[in-house]
């Protein structure tokens, strides 16, 4: 990672002269290159309008499919362009034909928008399980099998555990769903950028996730991920002018469908969003994102080590490298025995640092543009926070 200049990225972040944000699995603020390259279309649009052969919008959307399949080992006309994770899921669930009796399997604690999407089937006559809480991808793999019964015809999991940072084991548990005939749906919100996701090889039905987290994209744009084999398991649940198959055709009405995803690209997208993530994209695929994983895995490994050293426990470092080599996880949950982790984060927001509480521990998540002094300073601030009385 030598050539890599560090600094210059740091510095590409102005959100580094006022705070040091460690909160990227929560939401990321906009880089020089962002602010550059939207600037630059709304001068264009103001000039040209639609017309702008710069920006012209399949150009934008088919550089951004093209990158995020190659991220994510994937076709690129398998990937849609939505507003965030909930709603690609509410297009799954809704779209799908289950039976009386059957069973959906969820993770216990899982994020809402992994949840909510899905209640409505329990008014159905179909039974939502929660798959037990786990601390190694091992342990989850157990608790996995256990909960599986020949009426599972649906797992949704997310790639990555919004609060410990535990890495679920997606490829062992694909396989197993292919194995048995059941549909696999990931949340890959605290994944995609984050840890290695392969759509094509390890069995994923449906992926949805949301752009602003590790993919440093904007608020309000996700992504949904469905190959044509699946899509046509699902019935459509909203119908626009960019729902069917000539799309630009406009009478007569149309009743065939676009047969892939992008029938879920239903209309008139906001595509300044579009602008903002393919800047992002391309940003980080200049770096490449191997490089960019080991970057934040380092800075994450850097912090673990120096608070446990200063007596923290480190929820996280407890599955890191326990049942799986070389498991990495950016999201760092951190606690101390007797400590008022509320007034720590107060303390630390109070000197501009972002972080969050999580499971009555701080959870941080560093990315690229921060650095290692920057966590100096919030190792300093945290040896000196108070304790519960």
């Amino acid at each position: 990672m030598s050539d890599i200049n560090w600094d210059k990225i740091y510095n590409q972040y102005p959100v580094n002269q006022t705070s040091i944000w460690l909160n990227n699995c929560g939401t990321t603020p906009a880089g020089s290159h962002i602010i550059e390259a939207v600037t630059g279309y709304i001068h264009e649009y103001s000039r040209k309008g639609v017309f702008s052969e710069k920006y012209a919008l399949s150009k934008v959307k088919n550089s951004i499919q093209a990158i995020l399949s190659e991220l994510l080992n994937c076709d690129i006309q398998d990937i849609a362009l939505i507003h965030n994770t909930a709603e690609g899921m509410n297009f799954i669930s809704r779209g799908l034909s289950l039976n009386p009796g059957d069973e959906i399997l969820l993770m216990e604690n899982e994020y809402p928008s992994n949840v909510y999407p899905w209640e409505h089937w329990q008014n159905k006559g179909i039974t939502i399980k929660f798959i037990a809480s786990a601390f190694s991808p091992g342990e989850f793999i157990h608790n996995f099998k256990a909960a599986l019964t020949d009426k599972t015809k649906l797992v949704s999991l997310s790639a990555v555990h919004w609060c410990t940072g535990l890495p679920l084991p997606i490829k062992e548990i694909g396989k197993i769903c292919q194995e048995r005939a059941i549909d696999f749906c990931v949340d890959g919100a605290q994944g995609a950028g984050h840890v290695k996701i392969d759509v094509n090889n390890w069995g994923i039905s449906y992926l949805s996730f949301s752009a602003w987290k590790w993919l440093l994209g904007p608020l309000g744009l996700g992504v949904l991920v469905i190959p044509e084999k699946n899509v046509k398991k699902l019935e459509p649940v909203f119908k626009g002018t960019g729902s069917v198959a000539k799309p630009q055709e406009y009478l007569p009405y149309q009743k065939e469908l676009i047969p892939g995803v992008e029938r879920y690209m239903f209309s008139t997208p906001n595509f300044i969003d579009w602008i903002y993530f393919l800047s992002s994209l391309e940003f980080l695929q200049k770096i490449g994102f191997e490089r960019i994983m080991e970057r934040i895995y380092r800075l994450s490994r850097y912090l673990t080590e120096k608070l446990m050293d200063s007596g923290f426990t480190v929820l996280s470092k407890s599955y890191l490298n326990r049942d799986y080599k070389n498991l990495e996880s950016a999201i760092v949950l951190v606690g101390k025995e007797k400590w008022d982790v509320n007034a720590a984060q107060r303390e630390l927001s109070s000197n501009n640092i972002i972080t969050a509480v999580r499971l009555d521990h701080l959870r941080m998540a560093p990315h690229i543009y921060n650095s290692f002094d920057q966590l100096d300073k919030v190792i300093e601030l945290l040896n000196g926070s108070p304790k519960n009385p």
